[in-house]
């Protein structure tokens, strides 16, 4: 079971679930690609992950303009419009009976399959894979409350021009062993620092601290350009609240009045130990607001949406 801001309640449903593979629709034990697609030989790839809230996927539109600008800048073609990618995720839902809340998609896009094991994509034959897995996934009951402890690790997130942290892409080694160690530590998920020692951002979320009523995250030169994140930043700073992107580092943290991460299946999560230290024993105020005005935004970004 995942534990932290992805432990989700188990849906037996999910056994049976149908998934697209480019364009077609699959039982998931029939669901497969290729030994020599990109994703599963190289991880040449991006993808996303998009909620559905009351029958309608959240932030779509941001979500496929991440989408299109990852893939541009690994030169790769997705080979179909916005339009008809949106199309086949609604119609994979409606194939699941998936109408209203507590589901979640992974959306992927490979660059197809090659000729041979070879990282040159000029050995490509295929246009662009893309699949679509939806399951039911409800985020478990006490992610909103329950303080989540976090653990520095040594893994940092790398200069761009070694692999630029802000593609979302499918080479995820670096998160993962970020993660395995957060686990070893008994932690639930890993915070992760720049190469300048600064903190970054969480081996699967984002990562905020609340400090003399200031909300600090990072300056994002060093992380996913994350969508709830992006969303949280302009609630506060509607709202009138101080929002600061900037470089801090543990000592802020280990001081801070409050903690929180974001990502997309969670939302807004609450923080209480990172490293040992004890930040508190149960949400703060700050927490709490933006958890309600997140969920406002969700749901009027979702209201009146049409589905293709």
């Amino acid at each position: 079971m995942t534990q932290g801001t992805h432990n989700y309640v188990s849906d037996e449903r999910n056994e049976n679930v149908i998934i697209d593979i480019n364009g077609e629709h699959f039982a998931r034990p029939d669901a497969k690609v290729s030994v020599f697609d990109s994703g599963f030989m190289l991880g040449d790839g991006v993808w996303e992950g998009l909620r559905l809230h009351h029958g309608r996927l959240a932030f779509l539109d941001r979500h496929l303009d991440r989408l299109w600008r990852g893939a541009k800048a690994i030169h790769m073609d997705i080979g179909i419009t916005r339009e008809a990618l949106e199309k086949r995720l609604y119609a994979v839902l409606e194939a699941n009976d998936m109408r209203g809340d507590g589901v979640h998609v992974r959306l992927m896009v490979t660059r197809g399959l090659r000729s041979t094991p070879y990282q040159d994509p000029r050995v490509v034959i295929t246009p662009a894979t893309i699949v679509l897995i939806p399951e039911w996934k409800e985020p478990a009951p006490e992610t909103a409350t329950r303080m989540l402890k976090l653990a520095t690790v040594h893994v940092r997130r790398g200069y761009p021009d070694v692999q630029d942290p802000m593609l979302n892409s499918h080479s995820k080694l670096n998160c993962i062993t970020a993660c395995i160690q957060a686990a070893q530590a008994g932690a639930d998920e890993g915070l992760m620092l720049d190469p300048h020692g600064f903190v970054a951002t969480c081996n699967s979320t984002h990562f905020f601290i609340v400090k003399d009523g200031e909300i600090w995250t990072s300056s994002g030169d060093y992380c996913l350009d994350g969508i709830t994140r992006g969303v949280v930043l302009e609630i506060a700073r509607d709202v009138g609240m101080t929002v600061r992107e900037r470089n801090f580092s543990l000592t802020h943290v280990y001081g801070a009045d409050e903690a929180f991460t974001t990502g997309t299946f969670a939302g807004v999560a609450p923080v209480g130990s990172i490293d040992g230290r004890i930040l508190g024993d149960s949400r703060g105020p700050v927490v709490e607001r933006l958890q309600q005005l997140y969920l406002e935004k969700l749901s009027g970004d979702t209201k009146g949406r049409a589905t293709q």
